[in-house]
């Protein structure tokens, strides 16, 4: 449609006259009245700004949508230069992170706010490229005219949103801009080729996370049940369940779509869904063992006290999955001075407490086990650092002197400690130092004065643990 037809459709339409011609597109109508009913007005001038440049930099470094910016300008920046437009990425709320292409053009989108930190989306500044893409979650060509305001009809532009596969959800939109004249219809067709483009590559990385998954639990998929991402997305074991679970916000059941009730257990860097009633013959044990002077269990989800050395026992067979003898634990728990009667004895009394989750010949637990500890290192190994902050209360029974608990309560301390110094976000520091180890790390809580500003309580209460150091 010419662009004069455009804007007399508009005019028609925004002071309540039917236009001569016949009216807008069915999405452009639609994006109208959603804009219209939303209080936007067609005279505003500009959109709106969201980010300075200190937020928009933090912004950018936890957006997804940075991973796939090489690709994009790969595919789209020459093209839009060479044809005087430019290339605009967004978040999934339509605010620019990065925009680049024909200097000219560049220099004319500053005058609208086309710029990085200003928000697109329809409720900002009505219907265009990038809000109406993500509004309607397809790609959109906006011609002159069409745009609901005035100032913004010299424009025209063409939106795709970009679907993460993980999570099932938009994580942003990838637009090209330019003058009225210069941008063709066909270019919607390039930007959602970009898009489905960057897609892709966000479903070999997908792919390549649920293998790790898979291999990191095998132990699990030999039994009743499925093997879920932290996105609710099943990946192994019983896939009647769907390809989706719909995770619960709180609690540890969950309704499956054909109304039967499932357990949700938590596997730190995943979730094991098991539906009540699979796996009535298998008992499943939890340990609740680190920054604990007294630690315990919950066994089919009734709690059981531990004694220290039953938990250094329970925490060496949780290590060691395929068994331990009763000369290897005795050694582990006592070194060369142990004897294995004593273990005996006290595996003995141990399966007084827990029946047949521990087996013998070896020494094993036989049962669905799971451990905060476990957890821990998972999420360590998986690159969870804030589910690892989340999950690391304290060391693991800080009261033991086994030779081999002693080990890995080290081995883990060093491993959260150095990983949240090296890529934790503030609070996922201000977690650690909650905990025994961190209460009065330095290091640690230099960090959190050098991240938290000072108006902050977590900022002051770090000050005063320094001092305290320092005195």
């Amino acid at each position: 449609m010419p662009e004069s037809s455009t804007r007399r459709i508009h005019e028609a339409v925004m002071t309540g006259r039917r236009p001569a011609e016949s009216g807008p597109r069915e999405v452009i109508s639609d994006s109208w009245r959603r804009c219209l009913e939303a209080g936007i007005d067609p005279e505003s001038h500009e959109a709106p700004l969201v980010y300075d440049e200190g937020d928009i930099r933090e912004v950018r470094s936890v957006t997804p949508m940075g991973t796939l910016l090489p690709m994009l300008r790969h595919t789209l920046l020459q093209v839009a230069d060479e044809a005087a437009h430019i290339m605009v990425v967004t978040d999934a709320t339509g605010d620019v992170l990065w925009r680049d292409g024909h200097r000219q053009v560049l220099h004319r989108a500053d005058r609208i706010g086309l710029s990085d930190g200003f928000r697109w989306s329809e409720q900002a500044v009505g219907t265009n490229g990038i809000g109406t893409a993500l509004a309607t979650g397809r790609p959109m060509y906006v011609y002159s005219g069409e745009h609901l305001a005035r100032t913004l009809h010299a424009w025209s532009c063409a939106g795709a949103p970009i679907v993460d596969p993980d999570s099932g959800r938009t994580i942003g939109c990838v637009d090209i801009s330019g003058t009225t004249r210069s941008l063709h219809p066909a270019t919607v067709a390039l930007v959602r080729a970009a898009a489905r483009l960057a897609e892709s590559d966000l479903a070999v990385g997908m792919r390549e996370r649920d293998e790790r998954l898979r291999s990191r639990h095998h132990r699990h998929l030999d039994r009743p049940g499925a093997l879920v991402t932290l996105t609710g997305r099943v990946v192994a074991g019983d896939l009647s369940l769907g390809p989706r679970i719909r995770l619960p916000e709180c609690g540890e059941r969950v309704i499956l779509s054909d109304g039967r009730v499932a357990l949700v257990e938590s596997l730190g860097d995943a979730y094991r869904l098991v539906p009540l009633g699979a796996e009535a013959a298998v008992p499943r044990l939890r340990l609740t063992l680190l920054g604990e002077d007294h630690p315990y269990a919950h066994l089919d989800g009734v709690r059981v006290p531990l004694s220290l050395r039953h938990a250094e026992i329970l925490t060496l067979l949780a290590l060691h999955p395929r068994g331990l003898t009763a000369e290897r634990l005795s050694f582990l728990l006592y070194g060369d001075e142990g004897n294995p009667v004593t273990i005996r004895a006290e595996i003995h009394r141990l399966r007084a407490q827990l029946g047949r989750a521990i087996a013998a010949k070896p020494y094993r637990l036989a049962c669905e086990v799971s451990a905060d500890f476990l957890d821990a290192r998972q999420a360590l190994a998986a690159g969870a650092t804030a589910v690892a902050a989340r999950l690391y209360q304290g060391p693991l029974l800080p009261r033991s002197e086994a030779p081999a608990v002693l080990r890995a309560r080290e081995e883990l301390e060093a491993r959260v400690r150095s990983e949240l110094l090296a890529r934790g976000t503030p609070e996922d520091l201000w977690e650690y130092a909650q905990t025994p180890s961190g209460y009065e790390d330095a290091e640690v809580l230099e960090h959190v004065v050098a991240a938290i500003p000072p108006g902050d309580h977590r900022h002051a209460a770090a000050c005063v643990r320094l001092a305290r150091l320092d005195d």
